[in-house]
């Protein structure tokens, strides 16, 4: 019993998907992703800024050829595109409880 668990988890480290580095075509999903949900916020007229210097920075790693980097900064800037699209549909009803009656 003392030798399987040692066993069991050297066969579960083996089995477990390594970490690999991000390529072009990740970019290009990440950052489409990102920028479909930008122009949605802008749309609502709710984009933040952070959310356009996010794409910006995606796009110039991914434009250097560092795609790890374009990766977690397009999905960043889609995280705040979301936050800031759910920040407007929530604040257009959210108004009125504040209003006096």
């Amino acid at each position: 019993m003392k030798r399987s668990l040692p066993l069991a988890m050297l066969l579960a480290l083996g089995l477990a998907p390594a970490a690999r580095a991000a390529n072009e075509a990740d970019y290009k999903t990440a950052y489409f992703a990102a920028e479909a949900a930008s122009k949605e916020a802008a749309s609502l007229r709710h984009q933040w800024t952070v959310t356009v210097s996010a794409l910006a920075a995606a796009k110039k790693a991914g434009d250097g050829g560092d795609f790890d980097r374009a990766v977690a900064a397009a999905k960043q800037a889609e995280a705040l595109a979301k936050a800031s699209i759910f920040q407007a549909i929530s604040e257009k009803e959210a108004w009125k409880a504040m209003e006096i009656r």
